[in-house]
């Protein structure tokens, strides 16, 4: 199958837990087609709004197979591969590729720090030539505020001249726009993802290809909209809406917030479980969350679930 150009809003897909804390496949399974079915150009599972640091190599696998087994077409699926381990991260990436996933989001190892850019040249290298397929599209992830490990300009340079068929793009979860900028100014044409739909007109006015962002799970339907429409005359004002929800959700951890809004508009519980060491959002948490996003005019309007 052919690798993804990936373009558009990318939500990554929270992942379900049921009472004993192991994955709700599933769950999953049906959260993920929802997530298509408002709106999402595709699903960037098993990032860090999937809690995917929290998961087994082997969870990660049965849940991906599951996900193309149930029909999702492997070409919308971008599954995170990065881990500090060489092997695992060519096992995960082999994986992918075999269930003909449209690319993979790789961390960098972000265990040793610091860390040279000739290190973590090696290290992606090593990742695609054991690899080994044409088939591979591979998209960095950039989060240093998580993983302690940036990836510079440098690095991004000398890995599309050494594999330009192969290495596609970058998801920037930096939030700092000065760098998605300069990103952006200086790889035309590479696809580049900010994390926040709250720059999404601006950035896409840059060349940006879209965004991977976490409130995509509540909101996948107004930030498509926006996708589609970022070079209308009214472009910028169909942007605060959008901003608004981005902004109040952001005020509260993401990931049991994503799942506790979820979980009460879907009506699914379940949903809202965290696998330690996160912790739930609080039933007076999520009334304030809920309160204020419909405040802020948040339709939430779920397509049958």
């Amino acid at each position: 199958m052919a690798k993804t150009r990936f373009k558009g809003v990318l939500v990554p897909a929270i992942t379900p837990f049921d009472d004993r804390l192991e994955v709700d496949v599933p769950l999953f399974v049906k959260t993920c087609k929802w997530l298509l079915a408002q709106g999402a150009n595709g699903l960037a599972v098993f990032g860090t709004t999937s809690e995917a640091n929290s998961m087994s190599i082997p969870e990660r696998k049965r849940a991906l197979e599951a996900l193309v087994a149930a029909g999702i077409d492997p070409a919308v699926l971008l599954p995170g591969t990065g881990q500090c381990s060489l092997p695992d991260a060519v096992d995960l990436t082999k994986h992918a590729v075999s269930l003909g996933c449209g690319g993979v989001l790789m961390l960098p190892p972000f265990y040793y720090k610091p860390v040279s850019v000739d290190g973590l040249e090696a290290f992606y290298s090593e990742v695609i030539e054991r690899v080994g397929s044409a088939d591979l599209g591979l998209w960095l992830y950039h989060i240093p505020q998580m993983t302690g490990v940036a990836i510079p300009y440098d690095l991004i340079e000398r890995l599309i001249r050494r594999y330009p068929d192969t290495v596609l793009g970058i998801k920037d979860s930096s939030g700092d726009w000065p760098n998605t900028e300069g990103m952006l100014t200086r790889f035309p044409g590479f696809g580049i993802f900010p994390s926040s739909e709250g720059v999404l007109v601006k950035a896409m006015r840059l060349g940006a290809a879209g965004c991977i962002t976490a409130s995509g799970n509540i909101n996948a339907a107004g930030i498509r909209s926006l996708v589609d429409h970022w070079q209308a005359p009214d472009a910028d004002e169909r942007q605060k809406p959008v901003a608004a929800v981005r902004d109040l959700f952001s005020k509260f951890p993401l990931i049991p917030a994503a799942k506790a809004v979820l979980a009460t508009k879907l009506g699914q519980p379940g949903l809202a479980k965290v696998r330690p060491p996160l912790s739930q959002l609080t039933a007076e948490q999520t009334a304030d969350l809920l309160a204020k996003l419909e405040g802020a005019g948040h339709a939430f309007k779920p397509a049958a679930f």
